[in-house]
């Protein structure tokens, strides 16, 4: 899951001497309103069709127009989290990935990156989703497990997230294996745990813009 896996061939860095003409050309052709600047391998930022439009001179080189968010990049080992975080960071659909030696490598795409994180954290697979609510000092995640797993079903993946109803506490959102939550949700009220919220999720995503609204609800976003 580093970023360097996720790197889209597709979308081609802009050199300084490039007409900004060529530049919508590219953008049109791979339908993207942001591509990456690069001279001699360093990345300098991205330029958004938008800059372009408000320049307006299609023979101008692209060295006239200063690009933006020259730090939305990870190195190349860096995890797919990452990736996401930067993103996030710098409000951008698309982070450059740069090796050890602060060279340009490509671009990972959110679309690429969230079905990436969609599929390690299991978001695509049959069953439901489950939230808690804890102080951190309650969080022990192989007590819940074994709670849970009581009931005859398993965790495929946790995500913690702070609780929006209280500062004090973390959220817990669990994807589980099984669509059956009310004997869990018992069991775990049982043992004192608070259940924000819960999800069933459809049996088989059928295609990517399911996979990433589903990792948007596991995510609260």
């Amino acid at each position: 899951m580093q970023a360097y896996e996720f790197i889209n061939n597709l979308i081609p860095p802009l050199k300084l001497k490039d007409k900004t003409k060529m530049a919508l050309a590219w953008m049109e052709e791979i339908r993207t309103d942001i591509l990456p600047v690069v001279d001699e391998g360093k990345f300098l930022g991205l330029i958004r069709d938008e800059m372009i439009f408000d320049l307006n001179r299609p023979e101008e080189e692209i060295a006239k127009i200063t690009p933006e968010c020259p730090k939305c990049w990870v190195y190349q080992d860096k995890h797919i989290y990452d990736v996401l975080k930067v993103s996030a960071e710098h409000q951008s659909n698309v982070v450059a990935v740069l090796n050890r030696d602060n060279t340009y490598l490509g671009v990972v795409t959110m679309e690429d990156a969230i079905a990436a994180f969609a599929d390690s954290l299991s978001i695509q697979s049959q069953g439901s989703v489950l939230v808690l609510s804890m102080n951190m000092t309650d969080y022990s995640l192989a007590e819940i497990a074994r709670i849970i797993e009581s009931e005859n079903t398993k965790v495929l993946s946790s995500f913690i997230s702070n609780d929006p109803l209280d500062d004090s506490k973390i959220k817990l959102t669990l994807k589980l294996d099984q669509p059956e939550l009310r004997h869990i949700k018992a069991t775990l009220e049982r043992f004192g745990y608070k259940i924000l919220d819960h999800y069933q999720e459809e049996v088989g995503i059928s295609s990517e813009g399911d996979r990433i609204g589903n990792l948007l609800r596991f995510l609260d976003i």
